[in-house]
């Protein structure tokens, strides 16, 4: 999702997490209680018939859900865990991953994983990748985003360019931007998107860089492969194809796009239904281009567990049941976003009818997983003002991203010391 990505997803919740939990709460009726915890109502029915699922084989077990509000549930989820209460099972984003894993409040499933013989090959890689703490994997993938070129066909038509395909570059987007740039009416032919998930995280590996290593110990921003997708999108943005900083501050370039002042707009997959409500038919979608070479930012959620939970194998069970291939189907079926299970993705294909969505699915050969690290957002908060104030013009570019790579190293330096 956006992070600034899944990021970007609508988040409602209802009730507090605090107190809710499995640790905490005692089961009702004679049946054993499962919490569940998320933020996203839009799942709600697709939820509600994955329990139904679950609970033919698990009669005895009653599952009670809680949607909170995105600006509340991380507060109150750390808060509950830390004391020892908290729901059973629940949503875990990248960025919190790791503080959350190496601080005991989330279980390694990797002990009921080998016990289960659960084959998580089943599930995409970069997924595995961001959901996994010392080679163990703690949360069971559930949705996926990747992130594509959506475009405006009207804009294409009436300047009579192709549509992007996947033979675009950096200087295909650069060229045919400043073809449908009509700057007395404002339009922009591209979004050089002052975003990390949609915009600079991808353009920094497809220019051949790095956000943070592999081993999560080194700063990528440092890097000349870094500073020139910054420079690209500087330069889009000097040369008027692109809305300024500025302008994207004052007003989100994705309602400039769905208003039809921007023909070129790269955003997450999960945003493909609200954009097919402002453009309609109107609204295509391509692969991003390629620079050095071809990459995708991929995020999405795992379930994770309590670590405290007093029902084990009956949240593991359910954890089983809503990532499994029923689950996943369920899921696609809604629309809400590409289920993490490989090849359960048809109904979400077939969402919207007009939308070559298979692009997203086709990306995910390119995919890289969202980084993160134990501190990620003590480094992301350094990153998101130096870039700003770097875009703003009120400093270079070459030194934002020095300092932005000095205190990450130093951050991550200090990581897992407590």
């Amino acid at each position: 999702m956006r992070i600034s990505g899944l990021i970007t997803i609508l988040f409602l919740f209802t009730t507090v997490l605090a107190g809710c939990g499995g640790s905490s709460s005692g089961d009702a009726g004679g049946k054993k209680v499962i919490n569940v915890a998320l933020w996203d109502k839009n799942v709600k029915d697709t939820l509600t018939k994955t329990i139904q699922v679950y609970n033919k084989s698990h009669p005895d077990v009653e599952v009670k859900v809680t949607y909170t509000p995105w600006a509340d549930y991380w507060t109150k989820l750390k808060t509950s865990l830390a004391g020892n209460s908290g729901p059973d099972v629940f949503w875990m984003n990248g960025p919190n991953f790791y503080a959350y894993a190496s601080n005991g409040w989330i279980k390694d499933l990797q002990p009921l994983i080998d016990e289960s013989k659960l084959d998580t090959s089943v599930y995409t890689d970069a997924l595995v990748n961001l959901y996994s703490y010392k080679d163990h994997l703690y949360g069971l993938p559930y949705f996926l985003d990747a992130v594509g070129l959506y475009y405006n066909k009207e804009l294409f038509d009436k300047a009579g360019i192709a549509y992007p395909d996947d033979k675009w570059t950096w200087n295909t987007i650069e060229e045919n931007a400043a073809k449908m740039t009509d700057k007395s009416n404002g339009v922009y032919g591209y979004a050089a998107l002052v975003d990390s998930q949609s915009g600079y995280y991808d353009l920094i590996h497809q220019a051949g860089g790095y956000v943070i290593s592999d081993d999560k110990k080194t700063s990528g921003f440092d890097s000349p492969e870094t500073l020139s997708a910054f420079k690209w999108e500087q330069s889009l943005m000097e040369k008027g194809y692109s809305p300024s900083a500025q302008q994207q501050l004052e007003t989100k370039p994705l309602q400039l796009f769905g208003s039809g002042k921007i023909a070129m707009f790269p955003a997450i997959s999960v945003s493909a239904p609200e954009l097919y409500k402002l453009l309609g038919d109107k609204l295509g979608v391509a692969p991003l281009p390629a620079g050095k070479k071809q990459a995708t930012i991929v995020h999405g959620l795992s379930w994770a567990m309590n670590g405290k939970t007093k029902h084990e194998k009956e949240a593991w069970d359910l954890i089983q049941v809503l990532s499994g291939k029923e689950g996943e189907q369920l899921l696609a079926d809604s629309g809400f976003s590409i289920p993490a299970y490989k090849g359960t993705e048809d109904g979400w294909l077939k969402s919207i009818p007009s939308l070559n969505l298979q692009v997203f699915v086709d990306s995910l050969k390119f995919a890289v997983p969202y980084p993160v690290s134990e501190k990620t957002a003590e480094w992301q908060d350094v990153e998101s003002k130096e870039i700003q104030d770097a875009f703003l013009g009120k400093k270079t570019f070459e030194v934002a991203l020095k300092t932005i790579a000095d205190k990450m190293n130093g951050i991550l330096a200090s990581e897992g010391k407590k």
